[in-house]
């Protein structure tokens, strides 16, 4: 069995005396999805932060592709082939779509490992393609519905030409259509294609999620975490029918 892709160990956070990630160990293997949920101020979304530098963590871990990354500088952490998108969406309001995408095709990882016949121009449409908003490339992101915005996120971060990525939330404030149309973008972006090609299955994921019936259709596994903790991990059928699970978070009316 290959080694996990990506590794925590112990990680810890604590703000005050409040501990919002507390030791936590996770893997993630190669190609696969990890679905992350739990109640609101579980620690997901804090978890994340600290994968990506954004936080600095008080203990622990983190590891990616064998490499120590831990406390790496944000941009040094994307450099490494880690990508994240985030619940609160931040465009450049008043550029163009496309040049929303063109600044993540200007970062040093992008532009070696892209192709290097193709302007960043070219690059970032790619993107927007992958995304499902090319016809858009040239409006001002201002216009984009909560639902584009989501996936013009998704676009700026496979711009990047990551390895793997961290999405929180995508499905948060979409109605169904805009979920699966998402959802749609998310499940082209793990099986492969013009962004896929550094891993040939694939690209491995975790995903930060409250709308289980979306999430439990794309994930290979589910890790629960309650008050900081990871509480629990397996298959979405498992995880459904775990007693601690349904205690802690699900409740009984969704399984």
């Amino acid at each position: 069995m290959k080694d996990p892709i990506f590794v925590t160990e112990k990680l810890t956070k604590k703000f005050g005396g409040l501990t919002a990630v507390n030791e936590v160990d996770l893997q993630v293997n190669d190609n696969e999805i990890l679905g992350l949920i739990g109640p609101n101020g579980a620690g997901k979304s804090t978890l994340l932060k600290l994968v990506m530098s954004i936080l600095k963590q008080d203990y622990g871990k983190v590891y990616f592709k064998g490499k120590d990354i831990t406390n790496c500088k944000t941009w040094k952490v994307v450099e490494n082939g880690i990508a994240c998108t985030f619940q609160n969406t931040r465009p450049f309001k008043r550029l163009p779509i496309i040049a929303n995408v063109i600044v993540s095709c200007l970062g040093p990882r992008a532009a070696k490992r892209g192709e290097w016949v193709k302007k960043s121009e070219s690059r970032a449409m790619d993107a927007l393609e992958f995304a499902g908003i090319s016809d858009m490339a040239f409006e001002p992101a201002s216009r984009l519905s909560q639902g584009d915005l989501k996936r013009l996120e998704v676009a700026r971060a496979i711009a990047t030409e990551p390895e793997m990525m961290l999405i929180d939330e995508p499905f948060g404030g979409l109605n169904p259509s805009e979920t699966e149309l998402l959802a749609k973008s998310i499940r082209r972006l793990h099986h492969g294609g013009r962004f896929g090609k550094l891993h040939s299955e694939g690209m491995s994921m975790i995903i930060v999620e409250h709308k289980l019936s979306e999430l439990m259709k794309i994930v290979d596994r589910v890790a629960v975490m309650h008050f900081g903790q990871i509480i629990a991990v397996g298959t979405p059928e498992d995880i459904i029918k775990d007693e601690r699970v349904v205690e802690a978070y699900i409740g009984k009316e969704v399984v």
